[in-house]
């Protein structure tokens, strides 16, 4: 896919208020549009994970739903959450549905018997991801009962998840982020994440990095090989395991906890 994103210098609808703000700054009646990105070849493929970094400004949302668009992606934060118990609406076996709950860090059985509505944000936000990653998962049909709005199933649609695990705190996020991995490898779907945290990206660990740098700058790193969007340099490659220092606990989430200087 080659994604073209430009915003025009002024709005269509002029205001007098726009015009004020024009003359009190100095701009020009006539200047180039922003572009966000231009031909940009991204290749995604199939079971991928892709991580959209970069500041805030920066195109990477932009970025993100344009190729979300091309893929048809669930939008992770538009899906229309089920009124039933989370053990009841994801689809598969009990213990299918346990492992996938626990993986995104609901685990304790109270919590399994509540609605999203009576979930916290983040928990919310973390059963978002277990459902949205049931639905991308080889076109997954929901339970019986369970309506989906806007979705078409069965097929296999990649999943978007825009300021990924942002209102997470870091500790979880990384947790979260490391088993997000996981689950994209085993489930094969495909996943868009986008986010200004740098400190996820080694544990997402993903197939294609796009860093988007600004002013239509933008670089795409596969592992291993890095295409042409920007002239910085960049080096590459499949991240060595880190060594486990132990294990944590946190919202339910069990995982290995790793030292990044250990791997260094």
């Amino acid at each position: 896919m080659a994604i073209t994103i430009r915003y025009p210098f002024r709005p269509v609808r002029r205001s007098l208020a726009i015009g004020q703000v024009a003359d009190l700054f100095g701009l020009a009646d006539e200047e180039p549009p922003f572009t966000v990105a231009e031909n940009l070849e991204l290749g995604i493929r199939p079971g991928e994970l892709v991580l959209f970094t970069g500041p805030s400004g920066s195109g990477k949302s932009s970025i993100l739903r344009a190729a979300g668009k091309e893929l048809g992606a669930l939008d992770l934060q538009a899906l229309e959450l089920p009124d039933v118990p989370l053990i009841d609406a994801l689809p598969g076996s009990v213990e299918e549905r346990l492992s996938l709950l626990a993986a995104c860090g609901l685990s304790e059985a109270r919590q399994l018997l509540r609605t999203p509505n009576e979930l916290s944000e983040g928990q919310r936000y973390r059963f978002r991801m277990a459902y949205g990653l049931s639905l991308a998962s080889g076109g997954c049909q929901p339970p019986v009962g369970v309506i989906v709005q806007g979705v078409d199933t069965p097929r296999s649609p990649a999943l978007l998840c825009d300021e990924f695990a942002a209102m997470l705190d870091r500790p979880l996020a990384k947790v979260l982020a490391f088993n997000l991995r996981k689950l994209v490898t085993s489930k094969k779907c495909t996943v868009l994440c986008a986010t200004t945290h740098d400190d996820i990206a080694d544990d997402l660990n993903p197939d294609l990095h796009v860093r988007c740098l600004g002013d239509g700058e933008v670089l795409a790193e596969r592992r291993g090989v890095s295409k042409k969007g920007s002239a910085s340099p960049t080096t590459s490659g499949s991240r060595t395991a880190p060594a486990a220092i132990g294990r944590t606990s946190l919202g339910g989430i069990i995982a290995r906890t790793t030292s990044r200087s250990s791997a260094a």
